[in-house]
């Protein structure tokens, strides 16, 4: 199933589950932010960092299962699987965008 979302949705999706920190990176304006599991990361160096441990930690992969775009805002309800308690989980990806790339992400269950 093909789903509707902006390129740069489907473009972090992608290096995602390429595990590609850097690609994962791109996707973000300079001054993007990152919400996820109570932590805040802000910036190109910190989404990285955040990408890479996360990939160490969990080899995670995503399948995205629905998508909501309106206006600036994308939310992707995806399934996750991974090495982690409850593999997979059902995770909503809130995007919201900006100048065609991502301003921020909120992941929440």
């Amino acid at each position: 199933m093909s789903l509707l979302m902006p390129a740069i949705v489907g473009d972090y999706f992608t290096a995602e589950n390429h595990h590609d920190s850097n690609a994962v990176a791109q996707c973000f304006a300079a001054d993007g932010v990152v919400h996820d599991d109570g932590h805040a990361h802000a910036g190109h160096a910190a989404i990285k960092a955040w990408k890479e441990a996360g990939s160490k930690q969990y080899g995670a992969t995503v399948s995205p299962t629905s998508a909501d775009t309106r206006g600036a805002r994308c939310v992707v309800t995806s399934s996750v699987s991974g090495s982690f308690p409850g593999s997979p989980l059902e995770l909503r990806f809130a995007f919201t965008l900006a100048s065609n790339r991502i301003q921020t992400l909120e992941i929440s269950a």
